[in-house]
């Protein structure tokens, strides 16, 4: 304390021992040590004892008038900031760079008619509140940090390579999972199902007859770079064998795709269900799931349908390019034929009903507009069409129309775009934009969470321009990164949650049907007298 403080105290009042301060007795409330002069609030806060604001401001005031010391007094500063005309002012006082800001000009003077008692009750809510404002501005810029950083931290990445870092990141977190690739027909094709002639784990770019084929798009490593996390590799015959042998082919290309799992199980692993799709990503490995590509393959027999469950198969498209006695093929559909045709007859809907019980998708990929309605008014479950696009943005049947579009949404299902430019463009030229229009469009009509990826690699001859075979699916996910109304957990839908999110529930209708109990459908097919097979009368 300033000497002259002291020996003022000390001649008005005394030294405080126990305080090891000095009391102002001529104003008791009034107590200075160690530099600093301290009201009486603080002093009796342990006794319940105290002033109120006002009234301390004033003591505070008045002391500090009487004081000569040159202590901060509690930063109200001394004497020597009082020295003005407007010595009724009680100063609103608040920190400044370390400093204390002093009042402006007089506001209230003897002369406004206003008693001291009014001017300490109209000044304490003034006061109250300026006490009260750095402390709701601290809360305030708390709340916006916390609204606006996460916000912050999803804005999009400035450049192409920064999007790409932020896809390989979700492709770590989420699997990306495509609806239909023709490998195993290719297989087939070029090699005769000999899996001795084919190293998958090779750059078949590079090997012929794979190099030479516009129809060649797949191998290990470009799955690798493409970051591919599940695959329904398709166990596809062509229409001819209908009625003949595609029982026997469509056997064979299941076992393919089973071999071609064991064979690359470095790479590779057969799943059936969601639980093993989820645990063959966090291993690090490509789920293979096994899509039969027509129901052209089954013969008319439910009988063959669960085989195909038992060995793997996880989803049914009702046609391929040819219609079968039961369901109707999108080959030829104009608005006429659309009108006459049933869609799906009882033994389609039974086959539907059977899908539902086994727990295995259906596909309405290549189906008519009238079985794609037949279809989701007889399912329980949601649908998928794991290589079809928008019809509205390519007037082709088949893709599908947005009354479809909206059903699907309704049915839970999803919608999954493929790369062939005949269904993107309806011509043989198209860009990574053109496929982007598309998956908008189905996000538009029926929502982000019915929009999925199902390339057809291997059984396209016409890719997009930046989209030529399977390496190519980050630069896709990418450039959708580029619209800001697409945000990561968008990404992640259409990468692989919405796919999942389907399966499961497909499980879940499984689950329920076998906890009812509800038996195998045992519904025969009317014979096809035109069959070429034993037992047919």
């Amino acid at each position: 304390m300033d000497s002259r403080c002291a020996s003022r105290l000390g001649g008005i009042g005394g030294y405080n021992d126990t305080g090891g301060g000095y009391l102002d007795q001529s104003n008791p409330r009034m107590y200075c040590t160690g530099g600093y002069c301290m009201g009486d609030t603080m002093m009796a806060s342990a006794t319940g004892r105290g002033l109120c604001g006002e009234e301390l401001e004033l003591d505070m005031r008045r002391h500090i008038q009487a004081c000569a010391c040159t202590c901060n007094h509690m930063g109200y500063g001394n004497y020597m900031d009082y020295q003005t005309t407007c010595l009724t002012e009680l100063p609103d006082v608040a920190p400044c760079n370390g400093t204390v800001r002093l009042p402006g000009p007089c506001e209230d003077s003897p002369s406004s008619g206003t008693s001291s008692k009014d001017r300490r009750r109209d000044n304490g809510p003034r006061r109250k509140y300026r006490l009260l404002a750095p402390v709701l501005l601290l809360v305030a810029a708390l709340l916006l940090g916390g609204l606006c950083l996460p916000l912050l931290l999803q804005s999009a990445p400035a450049t192409h390579q920064q999007r790409l870092d932020v896809i390989r990141r979700i492709l770590t977190e989420v699997p990306l999972i495509d609806g239909h690739n023709d490998l195993p027909w290719n297989v087939r094709k070029f090699v005769h199902n000999q899996l001795g002639e084919v190293n998958l784990s090779s750059d078949l770019g590079r090997v012929d007859p794979w190099a030479k084929s516009d129809w060649s798009h797949t191998d290990i490593p470009r799955l690798r770079a493409g970051l591919v996390g599940a695959q329904f590799w398709s166990a596809y015959v062509p229409c001819g064998a209908a009625q003949l042998n595609a029982v026997q082919l469509s056997l064979e290309q299941i076992d393919v795709i089973r071999r071609l799992a064991e064979m690359n199980a470095q790479h590779l692993t057969l799943v059936t269900s969601v639980k093993g799709l989820v645990e063959a990503h966090r291993e690090g490995k490509i789920a293979s799931l096994i899509g039969v590509e027509g129901g052209h393959s089954l013969g008319n027999s439910l009988g063959v349908l669960r085989t195909f469950y038992g060995l793997g198969a996880r989803y049914l498209t009702l046609t391929h390019a040819c219609d079968t006695s039961w369901a109707v093929c999108s080959v030829g559909e104009t608005n006429a034929t659309q009108d006459s045709t049933p869609g799906l007859s009882e033994f389609g809907k039974a086959v539907v009903r059977e899908l539902n019980r086994l727990g295995m998708l259906v596909d309405l990929s290549h189906v008519s507009t009238r079985t794609m309605n037949a279809a989701l008014q007889t399912t329980k479950a949601p649908v998928i069409f794991s290589h079809s696009a928008a019809r509205a943005l390519c007037n082709s049947s088949r893709n599908v129309p947005d009354d479809v579009l909206r059903n699907l949404a309704k049915n839970g299902g999803i919608a999954m775009v493929p790369f062939y430019t005949y269904f993107i463009t309806c011509n043989s030229s198209a860009t990574i934009k053109d496929v982007i229009a598309h998956i908008n469009h189905i996000r538009k009509v029926a929502g982000i969470d019915h929009v999925g990826i199902g390339a057809g690699f291997d059984g396209i001859n016409f890719t997009p321009t930046g989209l030529e075979d399977v390496s190519r699916y980050p630069q896709l996910l990418a450039t959708l990164l580029e619209d800001p109304t697409w945000t990561e957990e968008d990404i992640k839908k259409l990468a692989g949650l919405n796919v999942l999110r389907v399966f499961g529930k497909v499980e879940q209708v499984r689950d329920e049907w076998q906890k009812a109990a509800v038996l195998p459908v045992e519904k025969i097919s009317p014979p096809d007298n035109s069959a070429c097979a034993y037992g047919v009368s």
